[in-house]
């Protein structure tokens, strides 16, 4: 039988989801809290992807396990074991071809910058204390509807076969001396939000223009993009499936 588990995580101490050999990650975490409880080997599929010390509020994964679970026990039985800064919300049975990758109809990302320093936020959200012009940085946000291929806001010597994304929502929100970036699309390149906001932080702060954004789209080369925001601002906020409702 197929199961999801539903769970969030703070990245701050990780080299982001997926298992890296010699360095601490989300997957392995868990794999062994489950493995452990279970009495059994088993290993989780993920959403996808977070780098290192990127935070997920919402992150899927599927694993096959033989026998019913009692879902309430074994998320408080989880929860009890795993460390401070992983927390599981929901296991529940899915179909036998349910895929946590695969099935992923969108991905939404939010990347949180405050302008004004603050001593209890500093690690959630990048301090950036040069004035930015919300406006223009809105414009460029629907360029991005205009484009599917993103190649040069992903990482270089990357193993994907296409850059294509289609990029459904994008828009920036300001919240006293909080600025919010939310962007959503069926899939995202490797860095690639975060290369999106460096370089509309330089249309911000007047270093390129609007009309220069879609040069660097249309480029296709990493080179002409702006620079990678730090990790510590970017949060992975939902996962959507056809087949889970909210």
């Amino acid at each position: 039988m197929r199961y999801f588990i539903e769970f969030a995580y703070n990245g701050k101490d990780y080299f982001g989801f997926q298992i890296q050999p010699d360095a601490a990650s989300v997957q392995e975490t868990l794999n062994k809290a489950i493995n452990l409880l279970f009495k059994t080997t088993i290993d989780i599929v993920g959403a996808g992807r977070t780098d290192s010390g990127v935070h997920a509020k919402q992150m899927f994964a599927h694993f096959d396990y033989e026998q019913e679970i009692d879902a309430s026990f074994w998320v408080k039985k989880l929860n009890s074991y795993l460390p401070k800064d992983i927390v599981v919300f929901k296991i529940f049975k899915v179909h036998d071809e349910a895929h946590a990758r695969f099935d992923a109809s969108s991905r939404t990302y939010e990347y949180y910058i405050h302008n004004f320093k603050d001593v209890f936020n500093h690690e959630g959200s990048w301090y950036f204390y040069k004035e930015l012009n919300v406006e223009k940085m809105n414009e460029a946000c629907k360029i991005l509807f205009e484009y599917i291929d993103f190649e040069c806001f992903s990482k270089v010597h990357t193993d994907v076969r296409t850059f294509n994304c289609t990029i459904t929502e994008a828009f920036w929100q300001k919240k006293g001396n909080q600025l919010l970036f939310t962007i959503q699309a069926d899939r995202f390149l490797r860095n690639m939000v975060r290369a999106i906001v460096g370089t509309m932080i330089n249309i911000g702060i007047g270093k390129i223009t609007v009309d220069d954004f879609r040069k660097v789209i249309e480029s296709k080369s990493r080179k002409e993009a702006g620079f990678s925001v730090p990790a510590h601002g970017l949060y992975l906020v939902n996962v959507a499936y056809p087949y889970i409702s909210e």
